[in-house]
């Protein structure tokens, strides 16, 4: 008789995405409701107040929702031998993946894997769904924004990570901190904890790039620095050269604007429909025309919603 191949899965509940608030984001939800626990969505629709005309969710308040009713927290650099460790220990893990079409970033739950056939699997918020990713390409995505790993346990499971070595745990969850605080307006505090995450973990691309996209965001040329020191550590950081086209863009460099639009592309090239127009429009300053109609081609096949289709199709119809 053939051996049956073994499971490694955790079920999780299925919550819908009309129960996501940008202050309690599905993922944490879903968590949540796996450990038996659930916040009223009164709280998260108050707490979504203070974030007007903000449309994705904001992570850091969903784990401090979790953390008010008695949860620890563990935001760390993963890998996958570590994903398939919490499975087996009947724990789920919030990662962060690319987006898609106008989304350029995620975030998932990892609920088991296949050992035979070598995929993760990821929650589908939908019925008898799931997701089952090749662990090479999953382990590819995955890599563009460094692994990161979101791990919400009750506090009398704190234990199961005593022994564990859980690298940027702290810097990371500075970050998250950061990210908060940027979202509420407040540049400088925001600015102020990323230094303190980069004096902890000096090798710790995510501050770095997040640092970079504050100073891109004012104008400053320190942004050029900060990609370049996320590059470094991590060449595969899509957001850093998508940053650093960004910077040159505004800056009327379309030559190394283009080039790091390409740089991005190569990393992902199905991650940011949106930044296929970017690159046209860098083209089109360099009398690239073909290479502008073609780029305004994908912006329209990889952002099928876009709001502005028509006026690329007449420009495209002109060119």
């Amino acid at each position: 008789m053939t051996p049956q191949p073994e499971k490694h899965m955790i079920t999780l509940p299925l919550v819908s995405k009309t129960e996501e608030n940008i202050c309690l984001p599905l993922v944490i939800n879903v968590v949540l409701r796996y450990w038996g626990e659930e916040i009223e969505l009164d709280k998260a629709l108050k707490l979504g107040q203070k974030y007007p005309g903000m449309k994705g969710p904001i992570m850091m308040e969903g784990i401090e929702l979790a953390e008010k009713l008695g949860f620890m927290t563990y935001i760390y650099k993963g890998s996958i031998n570590d994903l398939k460790k919490r499975i087996d220990q009947g724990i789920p893990s919030i990662i962060i993946l690319p987006g898609i079409h106008e989304t350029v970033q995620h975030a998932s739950i990892v609920s088991g894997y296949d050992s035979e056939e070598r995929r993760i699997i990821t929650y589908v918020p939908e019925p008898d769904t799931i997701g089952a990713i090749p662990e090479f390409q999953f382990e590819l995505d995955w890599e563009q924004d460094d692994m990161i790993t979101v791990v919400l346990i009750p506090k009398d499971m704190k234990d199961i990570f005593r022994n564990d070595i859980l690298r940027f745990r702290d810097s990371n969850r500075i970050c998250f901190e950061a990210e908060k605080l940027h979202q509420q307006g407040n540049i400088n505090d925001a600015m102020e904890k990323l230094r303190v995450a980069i004096e902890l973990d000096n090798d710790n691309p995510q501050p770095w790039c997040l640092l970079g996209g504050i100073y891109n965001e004012i104008n400053s040329e320190d942004a050029i620095s900060c990609y370049q020191k996320t590059i470094t550590l991590n060449p595969k950081y899509y957001l850093a050269y998508r940053g650093l086209g960004n910077y040159y863009l505004k800056n009327k460099d379309y030559l190394k604007a283009e080039d790091y639009y390409t740089k991005a592309i190569a990393v992902n090239p199905h991650r940011f429909g949106p930044i296929y127009k970017n690159r046209a429009f860098t083209r089109l300053q360099l009398e690239n025309t073909s290479g502008a109609k073609d780029d305004l081609l994908t912006y329209l096949e990889q952002t099928p919603y876009a709001a502005d289709k028509k006026n690329i199709e007449d420009a495209i119809g002109q060119l």
